[in-house]
């Protein structure tokens, strides 16, 4: 878990006890200040868990770059080339 995900995680968290006490109190600015933090903390908790998903793969390419360097620049030059015949529509 990362700085992102539990900050996320306490934004959400926040903006359900802002949510209810609104609803609670009848205050509709609270309660909207709560859904806001609320859709906040979940956003930013969904970034903290996809960076943790991103990060293996960039291990494991660096890994490879490093054990292959042959392979990884052949790799390389066939997806630029494979790029540049996107770009130009063949």
């Amino acid at each position: 878990m990362n700085s992102d995900t539990l900050t996320g995680t306490t934004t959400d968290l926040g903006g359900k006890l802002k949510e209810g006490l609104g609803k609670a109190f009848g205050d509709d600015q609270l309660r909207a200040e709560g859904t806001a933090d609320r859709v906040e903390g979940t956003v930013q908790k969904t970034f903290g868990d996809a960076k943790d998903g991103v990060r293996p793969l960039i291990d494991q390419a660096r890994r490879f770059v490093n054990e292959r360097p042959f392979a990884a620049a052949a790799v390389g030059g066939v997806l630029g080339l494979a790029l540049l015949n996107t770009l130009r529509g063949k």
